[in-house]
């Protein structure tokens, strides 16, 4: 598949389905080979429904891995995600659920264990945004809301797994490279991925002397159903980054396999920046 500069003007409320999407993400690439690097591992995918979730779903299934994956509402989308992994050969247990509630949270562990038996890979994925140009237009409830999808639901679910997560597991957390330029439009949403940074790399710390990694990944523009369900206007997403394009989930999809596996033993407290060539400090 070829990689779209320009993307049609569209427009969907949140959360967004990818089947709407003009045009669809690119998952997998054709050509990717899988080498079983995640055989026989078992892993948790948060809005693993879609986009770069959904990639890292496919891309693990591919490398080997049964998943499970959480979803807020979007049933046909992780009916499809569902299907591809299992078109993989692995199996896909989908959870429908709000992560806000630490109840939830809880269960969705739980229903791993169930399934599965264990626990070997955590991918810390789901998030909200709601792009508001002035301070004085973000309401106090919305401010609350983006910490509460955002943050909040990493803490409860690591805090379950680790009752399970043992020697060589491995956490991953998604933020995005907003943590580190900030953004004019969405102040809420990139201070919680900000906090998601010296989530990543304090719980690091915490874990090290368990053997348990824990790193995140930073992606640029990516094209997903956050996109078009947040922002009026589509039209130039992308485009500012030196690569002059949206990122495709296929083009971050391996990021993940590469910290879930043996090539990343020695990398802990990290962020890979996957965001067309925006250069940034640490």
């Amino acid at each position: 598949m070829s990689k779209p500069v320009d993307v049609p003007q569209q427009d969907q409320s949140q959360p967004g389905d990818e089947y709407k999407m003009q045009p669809e993400p690119e998952i997998i690439r054709y050509d990717y080979k899988g080498s079983g690097k995640l055989k026989d591992k078992v892993a948790l995918i948060t809005g693993g429904d879609s986009g770069i979730g959904r990639s890292a779903a496919v891309h693990f299934a591919r490398e080997g891995a049964s998943l499970a994956i959480v979803y807020l509402e979007e049933k046909e989308d992780a009916l499809e995600t569902k299907k591809l992994v299992e078109k993989e050969g692995q199996e896909c247990l989908i959870i429908a659920g709000d992560l806000k509630e630490e109840s939830f949270c809880t269960e969705v562990i739980d229903r791993v264990l169930e399934k599965f038996g264990k626990l070997d890979v955590l991918v810390n994925n789901a998030a909200m945004q709601f792009p508001t140009g002035e301070v004085e237009d973000i309401s106090s409830e919305q401010f609350r809301k983006t910490f509460q999808t955002n943050l909040y639901p990493y803490f409860y679910i690591v805090k379950k797994a680790l009752e399970h997560l043992k020697e060589d597991s491995v956490i991953i957390n998604t933020t995005s490279v907003t943590a580190y330029r900030g953004s004019s439009h969405l102040l809420d949403y990139s201070s919680t991925k900000g906090a998601i940074v010296s989530f990543t790399r304090s719980l690091s710390k915490m874990l090290v002397d368990r053997k348990i990694r824990v790193n995140a990944v930073a992606p640029g523009p990516i094209w997903t159903p956050l996109i078009p369900s947040t922002f009026d206007d589509v039209s130039e997403f992308g485009k500012k980054v030196p690569m002059g394009r949206p990122g495709q989930p296929s083009e971050v999809g391996p990021a993940y396999v590469f910290l879930a596996g043996k090539d990343s033993s020695y990398i802990t407290g990290q962020v890979i920046h996957i965001n067309g060539g925006e250069i940034i400090g640490s």
